[in-house]
This record gives C-alpha cells, sequence and structure tokens, in this order.
C-alpha cells in the first residue's frame, strides 16, 4: 500500500510545468520558431521517457501485472453483465406498456375514475330521494291546506321545513332549491263552508300593529328576494294564474335562474318590471286604505338604490366601443323608474335617483377610467425591475457655429492670471457672446441637418448620460460642461502658451500613445496619434476662461472653420429606464381615448357637470406623470441615495419631459389640456435638472470629503504630509500589476467573445466584411491603457493574450487573398488555429480555384520559420 506523501517535502516538478513556465517567461522579442521547436523536443523527449519507464515497470513484475489486468477484466466483464441485469430490470419496471409502475398507475387511474363514478351516483341517488321525500311532504301539506286541517298542516310544515334544513350538502347549494314562488290569492275558500273571503277583507280583519308588521316582513322578502335578486343575477321570471280544484283561482310569481352567457342586461329591468306589474295587479288594490300610499311608496327608494347598486354601476364599462349598449340600459333605467317607481309606487317626481345618476354618467364613466389608468401607473411605477431594463433614447441639441473666426479676440496669459478665473466678471460680451458653447461633447461630425432655433426648449441636451461616437477628439472636461463658460482661444502666436498655463507654470507635454508593436509584417500601416494633455486639472475648472486644453482649442478652430455661419442639429443618445416607455404609453392611450370620447358626441352636455364630457380622461394622463413624479422618489428613495440612479432618474424626467413636449406639440385635439402638458413639461424638465444637479452636489461632497484628507495642502514639503495628499488626490485601489490584470481580464473577455462570433459566422458578405474591420477598430483604442512611459511600447500582449490574434483579425476582414497567403507564409497568423483560418477564408471569399489552393495550404498547417 502506497504511503502518502507528506506535504512538507518538495515536489519532483513535472516537465509541463516547466516548458509553461517558460512559455510564461518569454517576451515577444525572445519568442521564435526555434524556442518552440527545442520546447516540442524536449516534451517529446518527456514522453518518450515516461513510456520507457512505464514499459519497464511492467516488464519488472509482469507476474502480478499479469493477475491485475486479468482481475480487472473479470471486473469489467461482472460490470458489463450487471449492467445488463439492471437495464432488463429497469424495462420490467418502467416499460410503458408491460413494466410494473405504468400498468399499475393505469389500474389506479381507472380505479379512481370508478370510484368517482361511484360516489357521484351514490350522491345522486341520496339527493334525489331526498327531494322525492320533500316532494312527498309538500304533497301533502297541499291537501291538508285545502282540506283546512290546519293543526296537522302546522305540523307538516314543521316536518317539511326539517326535510328543507338538512338537505345533503351537494343538494343544498343546488338551483332546485334557489326557485322562490310568490303566491297570491284573491280569495280563500273557508273549510266545510261556502263562504269565501278576499284578501282586503283579510287585510281588513288585522289590527293596525299586525297588518303593518306583516307588510314589513312582505317588503323585506320581496326586496330581498326579487328585487336585489333579480337585479343581482339573470333570471327567468313567469306569472301564471292557477285553478284549485275548489274553484278558487291563485296567482303565483316564480323566478329560476339562467344561463349567465346569453343574458341581456335590459331582461333584469324587464324582470323587475314584471315583478312590479304582479304587485300592483294583485297585492296593492288589496292593501288597507292606511297603507295604500305608504307601503308602495317605502319600495321606491330600496328599489332606486338597488337598480344603482346591482345593475348600472357594475356595468360601467371599460372602453369606449361598449358604451352604446350601456347607454341604451341607462336610458332604460330612467323610462322604468318614470314607468314604474313614480308612475307604479308614487315615488316622487322631483327626486329621481336614477335619473340624476344618468344625468351625470359622463363623469362617472370618466372617473372610472381616470381609477383605472392611475391604478395601471401606479403597477408600473411601483414595480421592481429585477433586471433594471433600460433603452437608449436620441435628442437633437442645435448649436450655433459664428462664420467669423478672426475676430475672437485671442486671450494671453499675461491677463490678469486668466488661470485663477479672477477676472470673469469683466469680460467682454462682444463677439465671443454670440458663440454657442461647443463644449457638449465636441462633435461636429455627427451634424444631422439643420433646425430652426427651437423656443420652447424641448431640444434641450439631455443630462450628463448622453453617449454619441464621433472620430473627434474629445476634450475630457467638455463631457462634464467644465468650459461651459469659457471664451475659446484662438489666437495662433498665444496658443501653445495660453493653453497649457497654470499655477505651476509646468510646460506642456507632448504624448505619443504608441501602436500595437507589430508582430509580422502587416498589411496596413497604424499611423501614431499624438494628443496633447495637462499635467494637472487646472485647464478643465468650470470658472476658467483660458485654460482650456489646446486639443480644445485646434478642435475648435478647425470645426468652425469648415462648418462656419450655420446652426446645426447634433443627434445624442442618452440611457432611460423602461418603465417611462410605459408610462408614456399610458399618457398617450388616456389622451387618445379622451380625444375620441370628445369626438364621438357619445355624452350629451349635461347642465349639472362642470366639465365637457371626455376632460377628466384627458387630465388623467396629466394626473399619471403627477403620480409618478409624487410615487416613485418615495417609493425608490433608497436606491436614489445612489448617484448612478438618481442620474438615470434625471435622465428619465428628462425623457419624459421631451415626449410630453412632443406630444403637446404634435397631438391635435388637446387644446383643453394644451396648458396643463406645457405645464407639466417644464414641471418635468425642472425635476431632471434638480436631479442632476443634486446627483453632481453629491459627487462634489465625496469628493471634497476625499480631498480633505489633505488637510488644505499644507506643509507639504513634509515627505509624510505629500504622501497624505497624494494619496489623497490618487486614491489607489488596487496595486499596479493587479490593476493591468484586472484591466486585461476585462479586456479580454471582450475580445475573445467578439472573435469566437466572428469567426463563428458561416458567411461574411463584402459590406459586411468593412463593416466588422470597422466594429473591431473601434477597439484598437484600448492599447493606450497599457501605456505608462511614451518612450516605450504598450505592454498590452502582456496582460490580453488574445491581442494580437484579435488585431489582426481587423485587417484579414478586409485583406485579399494574397494578402491573407502573404501573412500566413510569413508566420504572422500563428496566434489563429487552422480551422479557424479555414473557415474563416471559406466565409469570406466564393469557391474558387484560388480559395481551394489557399485553403489547402493553411491545413497544412503554420510554416515552421528556421
Amino acid at each position: 500500500m502506497a504511503l502518502p506523501i507528506p506535504t512538507n517535502l518538495p515536489r519532483q516538478e513535472d516537465v509541463i510545468s516547466k516548458i509553461l513556465a517558460k512559455l510564461d517567461g518569454a517576451t515577444y522579442e525572445s519568442l521564435n520558431a526555434s524556442i518552440v521547436v527545442s520546447w516540442r523536443v524536449e516534451l517529446d523527449e518527456a514522453i518518450r521517457l515516461n513510456e520507457k519507464q512505464l514499459h519497464d515497470r511492467i516488464h519488472g513484475d509482469a507476474v502480478e501485472f499479469e493477475q491485475q489486468l486479468t482481475s480487472a477484466k473479470e471486473i469489467q466483464v461482472g460490470l458489463q453483465s450487471l449492467s445488463e441485469n439492471i437495464d432488463s430490470l429497469d424495462k420490467s419496471v418502467s416499460d410503458p406498456e408491460s413494466g410494473i409502475i405504468p400498468v399499475l398507475i393505469r389500474n389506479l387511474t381507472a380505479h379512481q375514475t370508478l370510484a368517482q363514478e361511484s360516489l357521484n351516483a351514490d350522491t345522486l341517488y341520496r339527493s334525489l330521494l331526498h327531494l322525492s321525500d320533500c316532494r312527498t311532504e309538500l304533497l301533502s301539506l297541499q291537501s291538508l291546506v285545502d282540506e283546512g286541517n290546519l293543526p296537522r298542516a302546522a305540523k307538516s310544515c314543521e316536518a317539511l321545513q326539517h326535510l328543507l334544513d338538512t338537505a345533503p350538502s351537494p343538494l343544498d347549494k343546488a338551483k332546485i332549491f334557489q326557485v322562490i314562488k310568490f303566491v297570491i290569492r284573491p280569495s280563500i275558500h273557508a273549510p266545510q263552508s261556502n263562504i269565501s273571503y278576499s284578501l282586503s277583507d283579510v287585510f281588513a280583519s288585522l289590527s293596525a300593529n299586525s297588518a303593518i308588521s306583516h307588510l314589513t316582513t312582505l317588503r323585506r322578502d320581496v326586496l330581498a328576494h326579487y328585487i336585489d335578486y333579480t337585479l343581482s343575477q339573470p333570471t327567468s321570471v313567469t306569472v301564471k294564474t292557477e285553478i284549485e280544484f275548489t274553484g278558487t283561482s291563485f296567482h303565483k310569481l316564480s323566478h329560476v335562474p339562467s344561463p349567465p352567457n346569453t343574458e341581456n342586461l335590459l331582461t333584469r329591468l324587464d324582470n323587475l318590471a314584471a315583478v312590479l306589474d304582479f304587485l300592483k295587479q294583485y297585492l296593492l288594490p288589496s292593501l288597507p286604505i292606511s297603507q295604500k300610499e305608504s307601503f308602495p311608496k317605502s319600495l321606491c327608494k330600496p328599489m332606486g338604490s338597488a337598480i344603482l347598486t346591482h345593475l348600472l354601476e357594475p356595468s360601467l364599462p371599460s372602453s369606449l366601443h361598449l358604451l352604446p349598449p350601456f347607454l341604451n340600459l341607462t336610458k332604460k333605467a330612467v323610462r322604468f323608474e318614470e314607468d314604474h317607481i313614480v308612475g307604479v309606487l308614487g315615488g316622487a317626481s322631483n327626486n329621481r335617483d336614477i335619473k340624476s345618476w344618468v344625468d351625470g354618467v359622463s363623469g362617472h364613466y370618466e372617473r372610472q377610467r381616470r381609477l383605472s389608468i392611475l391604478e395601471a401607473a401606479r403597477t408600473i411605477i411601483v414595480e421592481i425591475d429585477e433586471t433594471s431594463s433600460t433603452f437608449h433614447a436620441e435628442t437633437i441639441s442645435a448649436q450655433e457655429v459664428n462664420d467669423e473666426i478672426s475676430q475672437i479676440p485671442a486671450t494671453s496669459d499675461t491677463e490678469g492670471g486668466d488661470a485663477w478665473n479672477l477676472d470673469d466678471d469683466k469680460k467682454s460680451t462682444g463677439n465671443a457672446s454670440s458663440i454657442q458653447d461647443e463644449s457638449g461633447w465636441s462633435f461636429e461630425d455627427d451634424v444631422i441637418g439643420v433646425e430652426p432655433e427651437s423656443t420652447d426648449g424641448s431640444n434641450v441636451p439631455p443630462p450628463q448620460s448622453t453617449k454619441v461616437q464621433s472620430t473627434d477628439d474629445v476634450d475630457p472636461g467638455d463631457a462634464w460642461g467644465w468650459n461651459d463658460d469659457e471664451e475659446p482661444l484662438v489666437d495662433d502666436e498665444n496658443a501653445e502658451e495660453t493653453v497649457w498655463d497654470d499655477p505651476w507654470s509646468d510646460a506642456p507635454s507632448e504624448i505619443s500613445v504608441p501602436a500595437r508593436p507589430p508582430a509580422a509584417p502587416s498589411i496596413t500601416s497604424v499611423p501614431t496619434e499624438t494628443v496633447t494633455r495637462p499635467d494637472n486639472f487646472a485647464a478643465m475648472n468650470s470658472h476658467s476662461s483660458s485654460a482650456a486644453s489646446g486639443l480644445e482649442v485646434r478642435q475648435a478652430v478647425d470645426s468652425r472653420h469648415t462648418r462656419s455661419g450655420s446652426r446645426s442639429a447634433i443627434k445624442e443618445v442618452y440611457l432611460v429606464s423602461s418603465r417611462t416607455r410605459s408610462i408614456i404609453r399610458i399618457v398617450e392611450n388616456a389622451l387618445q381615448e379622451g380625444k375620441e370620447l370628445i369626438s364621438s358626441g357619445i355624452f350629451s352636455y349635461s347642465p349639472t357637470s362642470t366639465s365637457l364630457p371626455g376632460t377628466l380622461i384627458l387630465q388623467s394622463a396629466i394626473q399619471v406623470l403627477n403620480l409618478f413624479r409624487a410615487l416613485y422618489t418615495v417609493t425608490f428613495s433608497p436606491r436614489l441615495a445612489q448617484s448612478e440612479q438618481s442620474m438615470l432618474f434625471s435622465n428619465d424626467c428628462f425623457y419624459l419631459s421631451e415626449e410630453i413636449a412632443r406630444i403637446a406639440t404634435y397631438e391635435r385635439g388637446l387644446l383643453t389640456v394644451k396648458e396643463e402638458l406645457v405645464e407639466c413639461r417644464d414641471t418635468m424638465k425642472l425635476l431632471s435638472d434638480s436631479w442632476f444637479h443634486d446627483s453632481i452636489d453629491q459627487c462634489k461632497r465625496s469628493i471634497e470629503v476625499i480631498l480633505s484628507k489633505a488637510e488644505g495642502f499644507t506643509e507639504t514639503a513634509d515627505q509624510d504630509r505629500f504622501d497624505e495628499c497624494e494619496g489623497a488626490i490618487t486614491q489607489p485601489v488596487l496595486a499596479k500589476s493587479k490593476f493591468y490584470m484586472a484591466l486585461g481580464y476585462a479586456v479580454e473577455s471582450a475580445l475573445s467573445n467578439i472573435l469566437d462570433d466572428i469567426l463563428a459566422l458561416p458567411d461574411i458578405p463584402e459590406v459586411e466584411s468593412h463593416r466588422l474591420s470597422e466594429l473591431c477598430k473601434i477597439l484598437n483604442s484600448l492599447e493606450g491603457l497599457f501605456v505608462e512611459d511614451t518612450s516605450l511600447s504598450s505592454f498590452v500582449v502582456s496582460y490580453v493574450s488574445s491581442w494580437l490574434k484579435f488585431s489582426y483579425l481587423s485587417e484579414l476582414l478586409e485583406a485579399s487573398m494574397a494578402d491573407i497567403t502573404y501573412l500566413f507564409e510569413e508566420g504572422a497568423l500563428v496566434d489563429f488555429e487552422v480551422d479557424e483560418l479555414v473557415k474563416l477564408v471559406r466565409a469570406l471569399f466564393a469557391d474558387t480555384p484560388l480559395r481551394t489552393t489557399t485553403v489547402n495550404k493553411i491545413l497544412g498547417g503554420h510554416p515552421v520559420r528556421q
């Protein structure tokens, strides 16, 4: 048995680790074909030695090896037999046709179905048996009442009531138990005599208190079982007059639930009218004189409230196209109130609740729609977006360019210490005041058209998150608006002196960003870009008028010479959260719905209404925006404490103000809310600016906290104090080596993904190849991140392993077949795998003999240079 090696003992270093260590230590200059060949020979020799040691070890103890080999084969055979047995057992257990488990499940399912059918049949039997008992007891009660045997009839009623109370649960909820009958007998025949008593005689024989008590109970039952029930659900009401065997007639009113799918709401009013007609014809004439007026009037108010509560208010439609049927219902409700509540029951004609409600139906509809719109907006506003979904919005900002560059006064660095902005209040407002600040991003190449000057402020540039790509050089100070109040310096003689004027009188330095060191011959030459940057940020102070960068001055002068005397519109892009789109969609839908309601004329003007129909829905669009302003900041206040989220909220408000301005400008039919939209736009713009400046102030406060560690930059002659001040300014987070390593990982991840995606394309047309090459070259500027000393080459290759491969990919996309062959033969494409080059060549070029020759040459492998 082998003993474990103690961890404190050194391990023998394997050959792979040695070679990898050599490979890692090799530089770009020292790496060549001869070294690679030596590494390969060393690796082959190590493999051969390992094979020899294995062979010697086996033959050194061949008997034991044969025994172990035989045992391993037997174990393998046993394992194979065991696997076959397990597969056979699994088939017998899980086979869909004959397996134990599927057969058992089918049998259990059939048993469950049979048990459920048996239970249903048993329940149906018990319910029918109970109904049969109820019917027998009801017929017995009916015969006893007809015979006049009231004592036995009372006992039969108790028995029937007991049967109804003890009905089985399924039967108790059945619709047959919900059938209600209201029977009125105009006269009753006295038992064992020929005398009949009318209903009016029965009421007259009752005392006043007894009659009032009975009528109160009757009114409660009528309201509960016939009025509320009829208005709440679809029913079928029938009125019958039947004659008993004694010759007396009786009138019966009954209603049975109807299917809800085919119901017309107008039938509910027809059913209610049938109920009142039944009462009017058979009950009300027989009431005692003291109750002939009071009893019908006691039904008026509850009936009107029931129509509003159970019929009209729940039936308010949620869209405009559903209004005509509803208005027909309201008209019929008004006629019903006039004909039956006022006409039949004697209700007051000057106090008609239904008519008053219908006169204001437009307000009820609009208020309901407003609640729905605001609730939908509230749901979107308070919804927590886990994915932080955003999109890029565009805005157009206008810039004026002066056509007389020569009239701009040059500013010298000797004019009163402009580096400290001591004379800001004394600046001339001459020709320079007519020049618009061009430091937004200095992207004059992105001009898309000329627009007239905006007067409503709708073309205000967005907050600081604007992202626009340009090929022009950009002053870093311009991105923050630090040079908004500066007068551009254009004097050629003093430009070099002025732009580098600072309190320390540091000389300007030309920093050359080195191009990628060529590993092999290239088909294109990359020119070295030279930019000038200050050694400090005094030139970017927000109140500085003379310390602008030389790059900005040169760019401003060139751009103004080329685009003089014009007003240009620049498209700018900024980041906005996706919820703002949903909010604007709700606003537009509300405005569209309001306009359609106004133009339809479906609601007539009501003298009791204080606004025109459709106004409330139009105003709900404004209320949606007000709800966003009031609710979002409260709901997400912890999130808005972060400067990134607060700046995004500022962009949201700016986007909303832009969209509101668009709606107010181009949408027609919004005269009633035009001023409110403009006011809301200004409010949103103000909110955007306030949050923008608050975010900047928050960042400034954090910077002030960091710089406070410098303690006023006093006593910097002391090395310790100088180190503290330097730490306050630089704020290092990572060590330099780890910083470049982390940066390299990030760049490597991006380049690897792009390489994999492009090399996986099966076909690349000519236009797409140029576009892809252009996209790849955009990332070439990342090489400048890996430069510390301009006199030395970039060390990007040390931290980004795919850099050379990615750099050559942009060239190969635009290269000819001859260029690719030349680069391959020179060994410049060693970073590519052979199959990758083959796929790229086949994707770029059509199938020709030349392509076949090139592919065959590549398949032969990379050339080995001696």
